[in-house]
């Protein structure tokens, strides 16, 4: 406790001192009891000690440690509590809060309720990264429960969602090329998850990850360029275009367009072409067939038949034999 500083002993003969000026003074017992008070209130909300506060409380007031307080100190002194006392009270709230969302994130999907939410409603991805007010709004709403979304449908074993590690390289990613473009990530992520195809509540398949990097590689890569063209796009690939790929693409430009490789791309031209690539390599691995490959539909039973009519309409004779003698069957059985 910090000692009271008296009137220092004079020599015999000379009596008591008395301060010429009123400041100079030792704390009164009413001031001594008004900061002893909030140091006692900051001790129980820190792990401080009750001379670790005053040696920092003197720090502040740029006084030595052993240097006593005066009844002049005292409006700072009270100040300078008043302020460590706001912080340590907004520290315990803090982490009262936290311990409240770390209670309820395991119950059911409110992690991953939590995590769309941040990242959409602030750009963080981390409750660390929250403010405090942030942080008691989350709260609010997962005490409410209006943050509770669909449970994940379940998917075959093969279909596995994005584990943490690759969720957080695309996240990444995603900060890079918002950084690059001016669009916010949310937008970002919104056009991820359309062109994965995933519904509420799903999460995105980890067979998309290699098509999302690419995606992002690609975007980042052609923001970077003044006049990109579909020859451009395809270098910009992780995985470049396959011939019928390409010539796929180049159709696709040219009839909505009437571009040609080396015409100049606009922006949105250039993220049209870059989400048909995704969604057409997306397809063929799930094993969409493309038009040119649906064979036509008709029972095995009239499979011979049928052919046997195909080949015979190539050799028109054939064809009028055949017509004579079914005739002819018909009308000794008729």
């Amino acid at each position: 406790m910090q000692p009271i500083s008296g009137t220092p002993p004079r020599p015999p003969g000379e009596g008591s001192v008395t301060p010429n000026v009123a400041g100079d003074q030792p704390l009164s017992t009413q001031q001594r009891t008004v900061l002893e008070r909030l140091i006692t209130r900051l001790i129980a909300l820190t792990s401080q000690q009750n001379a670790e506060v005053w040696a920092g409380m003197k720090h502040d007031l740029g006084l030595r440690n052993d240097a006593p307080l005066q009844s002049r100190h005292f409006p700072a002194a009270e100040q300078n509590l008043n302020q460590r006392l706001s912080t340590a009270q907004l520290n315990h709230n803090t982490r009262q809060i936290m311990s409240q969302l770390t209670e309820l994130l395991g119950q059911g999907n409110n992690r991953q309720a939590v995590s769309d939410f941040i990242r959409q409603q602030f750009g963080q991805t981390a409750l660390s990264q929250l403010t405090p007010e942030q942080l008691k709004t989350v709260l609010t709403l997962l005490q409410s429960n209006q943050l509770s979304i669909p449970q994940p449908q379940q998917r075959p074993a093969t279909e596995r969602p994005l584990q943490p590690a690759e969720h957080n390289t695309l996240n990444q990613m995603v900060s890079k090329l918002a950084a690059a473009t001016g669009e916010s990530t949310k937008l970002i992520w919104q056009s991820m998850l359309e062109l994965s195809g995933v519904k509420a509540g799903e999460l995105i398949p980890a067979k998309q990850f290699t098509h999302l990097v690419t995606w992002l590689q690609a975007r980042q890569t052609l923001s970077t360029q003044s006049a990109p063209t579909l020859n451009t796009l395809q270098a910009a690939l992780k995985q470049p275009l396959e011939p019928r790929e390409f010539d796929a693409i180049r159709d696709y430009a040219q009839q909505t367009w009437q571009v040609t490789p080396q015409s100049v791309l606009t922006t949105s031209q250039v993220q049209d072409l870059l989400n048909q690539i995704f969604v057409r390599r997306a397809e063929r691995e799930a094993g969409v067939p493309e038009p040119r490959n649906i064979q036509p539909i008709y029972s095995p039973l009239f499979a011979p038949i049928v052919e046997t009519v195909k080949n015979m309409s190539a050799r028109p004779g054939l064809m009028f034999i055949a017509l004579m003698i079914a005739l002819a069957i018909f009308w000794l059985v008729a």
